[in-house]
């Protein structure tokens, strides 16, 4: 999840530099203030399911809501939208690249890194050197967006290249272009961790669950599964939809740890990361796409810059010295969560699970994103103090829990410390993080920064988030960069953390009222 982000203390030169050159470059010299920062999108739900083959028309309106929220997202940077061929990109002097937070991928760690940042900086060189273009260079400046964003964004004219990592596929061949593949052929493959039952071919799926990204070629690959298993006449694989903001990383990491029993990714995805994630099991016999390859994105009405990259590719592709010496530079050990979902703390969870009801219910919070708070705190044992002082499965100091807005004594019990992190939750969200600019879980997320960091100083990130052009109203990809900047990996750590947790309860929530009817349509009453 691009959410894991590495401590960052000099990174605000070298990013206010790259957005500065991108705001003149590509507004024509327009001031900040100058441009709409209005924002009337809803958040995005967490997940939803969808059926092995949605409606067209839901397909449509789901493209046509990532494309607004693109634009929408993207004014942050100042981004207008721009067409044209290589030549005009030169003229403008910025060639821009989309792609997607993400381990290895892009992230911040003194400035900009990971083999997205390396490219457009190699890419950079070779352009100015082409054009000779001397004191006037060309910058090629990288965009984050959420991953449904990037074809929208490259074809409403906000990205001139999506470089993540994307799979070339007839369907997206239909609206987009790719420069020659720039990875081997791969395969589309089946991982399973520690909760999956046993598997023993592609058919085994028939009825169950697959949790996916709707804008992934994975989600193409289970549609057509489904469709040949129902024509089979067995039933059709459920689809989960994920959140955007989780990538394939994220997804085996969860299926590590047992947060889910499997996932779809590319096969060289887990064999990267096979030393850090060591219980997942690579499926090499359950194939759902054979011969895939990655290539870059761009318009088709750009063929100047689809020869110019084909050649740059050739000398820097994966294979060629520095396409090897990248990719080998970001395989590293990041943060990586922890079980949320074994079995002593599922007990744990099931056990806890109506206080954190009662008192979420109580003051106006999310019962469940408390729960996953309590997890990432104390994996939520009551008996955790840390060195600081702090006591219990919500870890508050007592001087908190005695402060007047919290005033719950005894927090060194169970309920009244469960009790009293959930009110100083509400607290921080209600004086702090609430109004209509942030409905959904984007004010708890700004509460949960604040619970770790301080609401002093999330209040004053926010203004600074909103003076670079990040909309200060939303946690992921905007304030949360800031907060990476200028506080460090471990609160951006702790909310992203926090979020995971959050999505594995909600889905051992619907996990458990699903078998709980289930047992009361047969007439047996289910089990405490």
């Amino acid at each position: 999840m691009r959410a894991l982000l590495p401590d960052t203390p000099t990174v605000t030169q070298r990013i206010s530099g790259l957005l500065l050159v991108l705001f003149l470059a590509s507004c024509g010299g327009e001031s900040v203030a100058e441009i709409s920062e209005a924002s009337d999108d809803a958040p995005s739900e967490i997940s939803r399911s969808v059926s092995a083959a949605p409606p067209q028309d839901d397909q449509g309106d789901a493209i046509e809501e990532s494309a607004r929220r693109s634009e929408r997202g993207l004014k942050r940077f100042g981004v207008t939208p721009h067409f044209g061929d290589l030549d005009t990109m030169v003229e403008r002097r910025v060639i821009r690249v989309l792609t997607v937070y993400g381990p290895g991928r892009y992230f911040l760690e003194d400035g900009p890194r990971g083999t997205v940042q390396e490219y457009a900086d190699k890419l950079q060189k070779v352009v100015n050197e082409a054009f000779k273009t001397g004191l006037l260079t060309v910058q090629v400046a990288v965009i984050p967006v959420a991953r449904d964003e990037l074809f929208p964004a490259l074809e409403s004219g906000y990205g001139d290249i999506v470089m993540a990592g994307t799979t070339i596929t007839e369907t997206r061949r239909e609206a987009v272009d790719f420069t020659n593949p720039v990875s081997k052929p791969l395969k589309e493959l089946l991982i399973t961790g520690p909760s999956a039952p046993p598997v023993a071919s592609l058919a085994d799926l028939a009825g169950k669950t697959v949790y996916v990204r709707l804008s992934s070629s994975y989600a193409e690959s289970i549609r057509n599964l489904s469709r040949d298993l129902v024509e089979q006449g067995k039933a059709a694989i459920r689809i989960e939809a994920v959140d955007e903001s989780l990538e394939d990383e994220d997804l085996i990491e969860m299926v590590n740890a047992g947060l889910l029993p499997w996932a779809v990714v590319d096969s060289y995805k887990p064999q990267m990361w096979r030393e850090v994630f060591d219980r997942v099991t690579v499926r090499e016999d359950l194939v759902l796409r054979e011969g895939a390859r990655l290539g870059w994105a761009l318009r088709p009405d750009s063929p100047k810059l689809k020869n110019f990259l084909n050649t740059f590719l050739q000398d820097n592709r994966e294979g060629t010295l520095f396409g090897n010496i990248i990719r080998n530079r970001y395989i590293r050990d990041f943060d990586w969560t922890e079980n949320a979902a074994g079995a002593e703390e599922l007990t744990r969870y099931r056990a806890l699970s109506a206080l954190f009801r009662k008192y979420g219910t109580d003051y106006g919070m999310d019962p469940t994103l408390l729960a996953a708070q309590g997890f990432q705190e104390s994996r939520l044992d009551q008996s955790v103090r840390s060195h600081v002082g702090a006591v219990g499965v919500m870890q508050l100091l007592p001087s908190t829990a005695e402060d007047k807005n919290v005033d719950i004594p005894n927090i060194h019990e169970l309920e009244p410390n469960i009790e009293a992190g959930a009110k100083y939750m509400a607290f921080l969200k209600e004086r702090y993080f609430s109004g209509p600019e942030l409905e959904g879980i984007n004010g708890s997320l700004l509460a949960l920064a604040s619970y770790n960091a301080g609401p002093g100083r999330i209040r004053r990130l926010r203004r600074v988030a909103e003076e670079r052009g990040y909309d200060p109203n939303q946690w992921f990809d905007n304030v949360e960069v800031i907060v990476a900047e200028q506080v460090g990996r471990e609160t951006v750590q702790y909310v992203a953390n926090i979020f995971k947790y959050y999505l594995t309860y909600r889905w051992i929530n619907s996990a458990d009222a699903e078998r709980a009817a289930a047992r009361r349509a047969t007439g047996i009453e289910d089990s405490p």
